[in-house]
């Protein structure tokens, strides 16, 4: 069968082996262009129109690289809205939110923005300035978001390992955020409390903490989009909590499987631009043991095909996930000494670490099998080298848009 590889696809085979593979219902896509505009007229609350007034100076926080939203159709759409309500383009401001993750560079920012490239400016979470607090913790912004009279922001609704599924406030809060916030929502004590689950929004306390450090970052419109594995299947705007509900149910709906068996090998597809590095394409196998259902056997592995032509990763939090599990000994141990704490990125490894505990981790077809082998996982050439014969196999083609669930 084919796999996910970068922007195209990887034959994996499994001989002697009991395969079955794990193909949400997927819904039906809609053109990005349209489902915005749609959304923009009928949102939650409020029009954008109706939100802003003339000379108003407007941020639109934007995903970055490692999120494959539709950002040049939705920003279209917005920018429009905003002509409607009197803001001229020049009075707008488009940030990308990086969170901890690398600048985009020209030829990127251009591919993702299209004709409003020239709008965009990168974030670096160190210049952040602080709007106000939520749980004691200082909630830092941008300087133009910080600044801004409105804040808009386009977004991703995708599972997520803590949020349940990103978007909304996500986007401006840690997208453009400082590393407090970040520090706050990713560290042990957050990551281990319940509710703090993929595919999980209602009582999850990472979701409500975004949530309240939204508005006191004043998110005052978000137009966000959710995909499933035929393309975009709907957007919704308006007010950030109402819009992440709204996208999540569709999402839901669309990319459930129940699992009611166990497995020795689950083989988790990621493609591009999730398999760019290390710390993203882990998420397919914390996404595999760590949602509302495990579907392995005690001892069994995740095999995740990955090219990884940037490593580990080259940004902030990308170094500290890999710094960590450079220097462990082992799974167990990296773990327990993470409970104590660590920098902002490093929630990655501690997340691996716990996976890694109870199952082993083959990343095969990558260009950078030292790397993985230096982070506590195994490398292999191909998919069928990291998976043994006679095993019972569970193929997930696309882990990250799989949510695995019990019957």
């Amino acid at each position: 069968m084919e796999l996910p590889l970068g922007t195209g696809t990887v034959e994996a085979s499994f001989p002697d082996c009991d395969v079955t593979v794990a193909d949400p219902p997927g819904g039906e896509a809609v053109d990005p262009h349209a489902a915005a505009e749609r959304a923009v007229a009928d949102p939650h609350g409020p029009s954008l129109a109706e939100r802003v007034a003339p000379g108003d100076d407007v941020a639109v926080v934007v995903t970055d690289v490692t999120r494959a939203t539709p950002d040049d159709a939705l920003l279209d759409v917005l920018l429009d809205e905003l002509r409607d309500g009197g803001v001229d383009r020049t009075d707008v401001t488009v940030v990308i939110g990086l969170g901890l993750h690398r600048p985009m560079d020209d030829g990127e920012i251009r591919a993702a923005l299209g004709e409003h490239a020239d709008l965009a400016v990168n974030h670096d979470a160190d210049a952040a300035v602080e709007v106000g607090r939520v749980d004691g913790c200082p909630v830092e912004l941008h300087p133009a978001v910080a600044d801004a009279d409105r804040v808009v922001s386009t977004g991703m609704v995708e599972p997520h390992q803590y949020a349940g599924f990103s978007g909304g406030a996500k986007t401006v809060v840690i997208g453009a955020g400082g590393e407090p916030l970040i520090r706050h929502t990713h560290g042990p004590d957050m990551l281990a409390r319940d509710g703090v689950r993929l595919g999980r929004v209602d009582g999850n306390p990472f979701r409500e903490t975004l949530d309240r450090a939204g508005d006191v970052a004043g998110v005052d419109f978000s137009l966000n989009v959710t995909h499933g594995p035929s393309g975009i299947l709907d957007a919704a705007a308006g007010d950030h909590r109402a819009v992440v509900r709204d996208l999540a149910a569709t999402a839901r709906a669309a990319l459930s499987v129940p699992v009611a068996d166990e497995y020795d090998a689950v083989v988790a597809g990621v493609g591009a631009p999730k398999d760019a590095n290390l710390y993203q394409a882990t998420r397919a196998a914390t996404y595999v043991a760590l949602g509302d259902r495990n579907p392995l056997r005690d001892g069994g592995r995740i095999v995740v095909p990955a090219e990884l032509p940037e490593g580990a990763g080259q940004g902030t939090g990308e170094r500290r996930f890999y710094d960590r599990l450079l220097g462990a000994s082992g799974a167990a141990e990296l773990y327990d000494a993470m409970r104590e704490g660590y920098d902002p990125g490093a929630q990655r490894a501690f997340v691996v670490a716990r996976v890694l505990r109870d199952h082993d981790v083959y990343v095969t077809n990558s260009e950078s099998p030292a790397v993985v082998e230096e982070c506590l996982m195994h490398a292999r050439e191909g998919v069928a080298d990291a998976v043994d014969p006679g095993s019972d196999v569970l193929v997930v083609p696309d882990a990250l848009n799989t949510l695995l669930v019990r019957p």
